[in-house]
């Protein structure tokens, strides 16, 4: 009986762990839209915050540079950008939490159409998410999670 009981406990944690690691570690939203105006109501969804881009990444220009130096001409994006950006407040609190998160600094959030659909514009981000995290590291990543689902979200003019 007891060996049951442990036995039925271990696959109750084990799916509780399991349905909590999501496995789709890029979150992305899509509506029909031009590009330019996606990306600089992305832009401004993150000054917004009172955050900063540090950084403004050419994906689409970087691939089409390079394409042929790697043997692919193919046309992926009709564009492809990036914004690189980080809240004081909430990378103090995930570092604090655990020293291990600053590999999660920068966040990044992608806006992107591709040449198969390009009146179809994507704003997407990666989960800040560890699983071997403390319960307070997870807390405050899941913070950071709001803040980019919130920015992704606003760009496109989505409500939750």
């Amino acid at each position: 009986m007891v060996h049951r009981v442990l036995t039925l406990a271990a696959i109750a944690a084990c799916a509780t762990a399991l349905q909590a690691a999501d496995p789709h570690p890029v979150v992305s939203y899509s509506k029909k839209a031009k590009f330019e105006e996606v990306r600089d109501d992305l832009k401004l969804a993150i000054e917004a915050k009172g955050l900063v881009i540090d950084y403004h990444s050419h994906v689409n220009r970087m691939l089409e540079r390079t394409g042929k130096d790697v043997g692919s001409a193919r046309k992926l994006y009709v564009d492809a950008q990036a914004f690189v950006f980080c809240s004081a407040a909430l990378s103090r609190k995930t570092m604090e939490a655990d020293a291990a998160n600053a590999a999660m600094c920068p966040y990044s959030i992608v806006v992107y159409a591709t040449a198969q659909q390009p009146d179809t514009v994507t704003v997407a981000y990666r989960r800040p998410w560890r699983p071997d995290g403390s319960a307070a590291s997870r807390a405050a990543l899941k913070e950071v999670e709001a803040l980019l689902d919130g920015i992704a979200r606003e760009a496109l003019g989505l409500r939750k």
